[in-house]
């Protein structure tokens, strides 16, 4: 899969570093505002099950 994602980027390997940390760092963004937020709604973390 990243062999192809490496193909399909245009430009010198410069360029295809530079995409990568952008798109890499969109992800994380993505990640860190809406999807572990609403995760974190799903999963009550208040109800643990592990016993002293």
């Amino acid at each position: 899969m990243y062999a192809a994602l490496w193909r399909a980027l245009p430009g010198p390997v410069w360029v295809r570093i530079l995409i990568m940390i952008v798109l890499i760092a969109v992800v994380l963004y993505v990640l860190a505002t809406w999807v572990f937020p609403w995760v974190q709604d799903i999963v009550d973390t208040q109800e643990v099950t592990v016993e002293e």
